[in-house]
């Protein structure tokens, strides 16, 4: 009788991301990107799911599953690795997504990601926001941000994440991770606590919602560093939504507040590699004085793809211009950097300028 962890082996020795188990069929694995079939076990039955899911799950998520809920935690399988897992309900039977995570030793340059993302790691103080949709690594960026402030900083960093996906062990730093559910109540009361703890730097997993921004603003406004992530596809759409998330009659300060704290924007999406796993693709804005006026005025908002894209002295890039550099660098295919791109019709223009096939 095959074990979740065997099924959790298989996922990381194929050097894959998500392992999807769902009763009555095969389980799934997804490798750069597209899942296949595991072929090598068994395949799932709705006792399988049942018995995976008590196997790691919490008696209190084991009650919130059985009552028609959801549970999202993280689990550590002795020899395999760490993971995030969804377990749910569907058509009346377990589902269960365990996503792997990676260990906290992946440093920024190994990532391959630019030289900006160390740059903001190394703020003392204000607002650093890491973006994308679900998947493009938004986790693996800002664990990697947090063990090069560990490594080179002695300061007190907490973070508040829902669950805990990768574990920082102290190094130069002291690092104290909270766990929403169970360390605290909700994001919220935790950062109104956090003050009190006597932190240099704050890890908020989410920012979801008005009150947990407002806490995240306040933070860097009073000399904090404040590392966040949320599902936004770039840094223009960033700055929108925390605009947008706060009631007309307030919107001007929140931009006051926002062009004072925020120190930059590192926005991600992963593609598939021409001869790897998956290459990021990195947007990354840094607060300049043009880049504050923009923030300031929503008129002058969507000006900010133009500072992005005439600021490299600065260290930022657009996604159209890092996937040029990585076409160029025979890393990505034109294809996958097509689809991609924000807007391939332009791109497709700089290719052509660069004196690159299309």
């Amino acid at each position: 009788m095959a074990s979740i962890g065997d099924y959790l082996r298989h996922l990381v020795d194929r050097g894959g991301s998500d392992l999807h188990l769902k009763a009555g069929g095969p389980a799934f694995i997804r490798v750069d990107g597209e899942l296949e079939e595991v072929a090598d076990l068994p395949g799932v039955t709705a006792e399988d799911t049942a018995r995976f899911a008590e196997q790691v799950m919490a008696p209190a998520d084991i009650d919130r599953v059985a009552g028609g809920g959801e549970a999202d935690f993280a689990v550590s399988v002795r020899d395999v690795g760490r993971f995030r897992a969804a377990v749910f309900r569907q058509r009346g039977t377990i589902g269960m997504v365990l996503r792997a995570v990676q260990p906290e030793t992946a440093d920024i340059a190994g990532l391959g990601l630019p030289p900006a993302v160390r740059a903001l790691a190394e703020e003392q103080r204000g607002l650093v926001l890491v973006t994308g949709p679900t998947g493009s690594g938004k986790t693996t960026t800002t664990a990697a941000m947090l063990g090069h402030i560990n490594s080179t900083r002695r300061c007190h960093i907490v973070t508040i994440e829902d669950p805990i996906e990768i574990l920082h062990a102290d190094r130069l730093a002291i690092v104290d991770q909270r766990e929403v559910g169970i360390d605290t109540d909700t994001f919220a009361s935790a950062l109104r606590a956090v003050s009190r703890q006597d932190p240099d730097v704050i890890f908020i997993g989410e920012m979801r919602d008005l009150e947990t921004v407002g806490a995240a603003l306040q933070a860097a406004e009073t000399g904090h560093l404040v590392l966040s992530t949320l599902h936004t596809i770039d840094a223009t759409e960033t700055v929108n939504r925390i605009i947008d998330l706060h009631p007309p009659h307030q919107q001007h300060q929140a931009r006051l507040a926002l062009a004072n704290v925020l120190r930059g924007v590192v926005s991600q999406r992963l593609l598939p590699g021409q001869h790897e796993g998956r290459v990021p693709a990195v947007e990354t804005l840094v607060t300049t004085t043009r880049v504050r006026e923009f923030l300031v005025d929503p008129d002058k908002t969507d000006q900010i793809p133009d500072a992005i894209a005439e600021g490299s002295y600065y260290g930022m890039q657009t996604f159209d211009q890092h996937l040029l550099e990585l076409h160029r660098q025979g890393r990505v295919t034109l294809r996958d950097a097509l689809r991609a791109a924000s807007s391939p019709h332009d791109f497709r223009i700089a290719v052509r300028a660069a004196g690159l096939t299309i």
